[in-house]
């Protein structure tokens, strides 16, 4: 037999004793509610019995759901060893792509196919079987020997009713009890207070129990929403209702009990949210780490701290990187950790052994902690800062010449788009927690990173440096009008005049360029004399080159070159915000360049000859004629912000006390509406809500609206800052500006 029908087979059967098990256990309880119809035949008896089946069936349907794929490959691992932690594979859970977990999943099948059939039932709990059947047992007896009322009788609660609803006097609490159950993941005991206000975990139960002399006919807890949860009166006097708070509550006891101003006095729950954890990091001291000489280990640690708890153990994510450049590739795998100290606060640690890593010269090494807290069903899952250790390539030296003599340290790579746009965002990730001049320096220095590819980018347009060639009539210094200035030829705004004086072998005709630079120079030609003022030809051979035109100088078709020159055109705007300590600004352009250096990489290279441009002939009819027909409108118009919401602010202005003392209406629904429809932020609903059902019940209390008009106050959007006045001109400028005027109108 196949290895998946016998899965398939002992998974069948573990389900079916799980159903069993639940129907034995739920088979006293019919029993005892077909009792209780049989004897007394009430309504209450059908509902008993109609819970105990909707019971049981939800518990079978929640065990079938949980006995899942997943299910069965954690109980496999866990009663067959031969399975050595890998049924999930066997399963499919696990992608098997690639030859070792193919070959363990043979395996598997084999020691499934050839081995005993898997035996997967849970045992049932005898114990809770014998307690359910003894309370059962005790019930039904109690059921069958309880005595049947005589026509005419009445019970004692009956009794009360009657009496208090003869009584004239209004009902009054006399005692109250608040029993609060906070969930388990919180691990807070069960307390009691003699109070109806509390502020208690998201997830608790309430208990009320409540006592009024004399007693009412009925009584129930009514909230600010409508909802109503009645109160069921015991056999000892008591009224008791419960309740799961998922949010704050706003209620009254009916029958309600007067306040001070003669009010129902509302009373309030306030539901505390389970915070998420909080991640520190302890080692290293810094983010980013370099790899030393010598060094063998890398220690990390965290402390995590939560409200509540923290789970028992964390997931320390790895990520190890290799190559360079654009050629980069990531393996990640996952660890377990188990922190020591306290519930609320752990602290983790881990050493890495950078030889049993495999970690080489270019390699990085990321980590990341992932803690989780007890919360239930859905625990809060928080990452800490990410740590990186790099070990630098090694510096290579490279021969230029025939002979080699002459020796050039290059750098280890250039800066690839990729790992710019990594380095911009990680320090945005750090700019709260290092001080503003490290910021800047370690923006500007992912700017100059980018200007290196910008240019290494830029020689495949022709761009030959970064400097553009002087007139004879600049005072610009041989090393400002050479390779190395910040500013790109191709940009409208550089500047092409400097202050500083001209040296003197520039004054004599001498190339600023070196011999064997790659140009077409005749190097052995005797210095060539100064060009004359208006020598055009002289200044075009000495300023000129052919190489520096883009469209003579690539063989690469014009779509690709018309992405290329994008790219740079990105790559310039993000190096200017990297250079003003702005990454978040340099991002969009970072991400818009290396789109476009992939374009260019996929696109197809046509090798084209060189031509001339061919634009488009001038049409001579229209020069200097003035027609704009044809022409878009450039002009931007003004458009108008998005107004806040006014509710609030028509609130607050109709609460306000009038002069002649008559109370403007307050749109109260409006405003009710308007709270429960978005989250408030900056104050405090529960008290908003109570203010706003005073003032609906009692529309003429002053006090009401003053209380309900402080409550908005911080709700009110802050009006935006106004322009300040314009300065006079003065006498001159009034008559000067009047005189423009004047000219302007027809």
């Amino acid at each position: 037999m196949r290895s998946d029908a016998i899965l398939r087979q002992a998974h069948q059967r573990a389900r079916r004793h799980a159903l069993f098990g639940i129907a034995l256990a739920a088979l006293p309880w019919v029993a005892v509610a077909g009792a209780l119809i049989w004897r007394t035949g009430a309504t209450l008896a059908w509902l008993g019995l109609v819970a105990v089946l909707l019971v049981s069936t939800l518990h079978a349907w929640r065990r079938m759901r949980a006995m899942d794929a997943r299910w069965l490959a954690r109980t496999l691992d866990a009663r067959r060893p031969d399975m050595e932690d890998s049924a999930a594979l066997l399963l499919g859970l696990q992608p098997a792509s690639g030859a070792l977990p193919a070959l363990q999943r043979v395996r598997l099948q084999t020691r499934i196919e050839r081995g005993p059939a898997p035996e997967l039932r849970i045992p049932w709990d005898a114990r809770a079987l014998a307690v359910s059947a003894l309370l059962a047992t005790i019930a039904l007896s109690a059921v069958l020997l309880w005595p049947r009322s005589e026509p005419g009788t009445t019970t004692p609660g009956a009794q009360r009713a009657d009496a208090a609803s003869s009584s004239g006097a209004p009902p009054r609490l006399i005692a109250r009890q608040l029993e609060i159950h906070p969930p388990g993941y919180t691990g807070l005991p069960v307390r009691r207070i003699d109070a109806l206000s509390a502020r208690v975990p998201v997830g608790t139960e309430l208990r009320w129990t409540l006592r009024f002399a004399p007693e009412p006919a009925q009584a129930a807890l009514v909230f600010l929403d409508g909802q109503r949860l009645p109160l069921r009166r015991d056999n000892d006097g008591a009224w008791r209702a419960r309740r799961r708070v998922e949010r704050g509550l706003l209620y009254t006891v009916e029958p309600a009990q007067p306040g001070r101003d003669g009010q129902p006095q509302m009373h309030r729950i306030d539901a505390i949210a389970d915070r998420a954890p909080r991640v520190r990091v302890l080692q290293p001291a810094s983010t980013l780490s370099t790899v030393q000489t010598g060094q063998r280990n890398w220690t990390v640690a965290f402390e995590a701290e939560d409200d509540y708890g923290l789970a028992a153990t964390a997931r320390l994510r790895v990520i190890r990187t290799e190559g360079s450049g654009e050629n980069i590739t990531s393996k990640e795998q996952a660890l377990t950790l188990r922190g020591t100290g306290t519930g609320k606060r752990r602290r983790y640690g881990h050493t890495f052994a950078l030889g049993a890593l495999g970690l080489v010269p270019g390699d990085d090494l990321i980590v990341q902690l992932v803690v989780s807290d007890l919360q239930a069903p859905r625990p809060h899952e928080v990452a800490s800062p990410s740590l990186i250790l790099r070990w630098p390539p090694e510096v290579q030296e490279q021969a230029a010449g025939l002979d080699g003599m002459m020796k050039k340290v290059m750098p280890a790579y250039f800066r690839s788009q990729r790992q710019i746009i990594i380095d911009a965002e990680a320090l945005l990730k750090e700019k709260p927690r290092i001080t503003a001049d490290e910021y800047l320096q370690r923006s500007d220095t992912i700017g100059v990173d980018q200007r290196l590819l910008r240019l290494r980018y830029g020689q495949f347009l022709g761009e030959e440096s970064e400097g553009a060639p002087q007139l004879p009539t600049s005072d610009a210094p041989a090393e400002e009008s050479g390779h190395e200035s910040d500013l790109p030829t191709n940009d409208p705004a550089a500047p092409t005049t400097h202050d500083a004086p001209e040296p003197a072998a520039a004054a004599e005709g001498e190339d600023t360029h070196a011999p064997g630079d790659g140009h077409d120079h005749d190097d052995g030609a005797p210095a060539q004399r100064q060009a004359g003022f208006g020598e055009e030809q002289q200044v075009l051979e000495r300023f000129g080159h052919t190489h520096d035109i883009p469209e003579a100088a690539t063989l690469l078709d014009p779509k690709t070159r018309e992405l290329l020159r994008a790219a740079l055109d990105e790559m310039w705007q993000s190096e200017v915000n990297l250079r003003q300590a702005k990454p978040e600004a340099a991002l969009p352009y970072a991400y818009r360049a290396l789109d476009f250096i992939k374009r260019v990489q996929q696109s197809e290279r046509i090798y084209l000859a060189k031509v001339g441009v061919d634009l488009p002939p001038i049409d001579p009819g229209r020069r200097l004629s003035g027609e704009r027909a044809g022409l878009a409108d450039r002009t931007d118009p003004m458009r108008a912000a998005t107004a806040p919401d006014p509710t609030i602010a028509n609130a607050w202005r109709a609460l306000a006390p009038a002069a002649d003392g008559a109370a403007a209406r307050v749109d109260l629904d409006a405003l009710a509406r308007w709270m429960a429809s978005r989250e408030v932020q900056g104050g405090d609903p529960l008290a908003i809500a109570a203010a706003i059902q005073s003032l609906r019940r009692d529309p003429a209390c002053a006090a009401c609206r003053d209380r309900l008009r402080a409550q908005l106050w911080p709700l009110l959007a802050r009006p935006p800052a106004a322009p300040a006045p314009r300065e006079r001109a003065g006498r001159i400028g009034d008559a000067y500006l009047d005189a423009l005027g004047r000219e302007a109108r027809p």
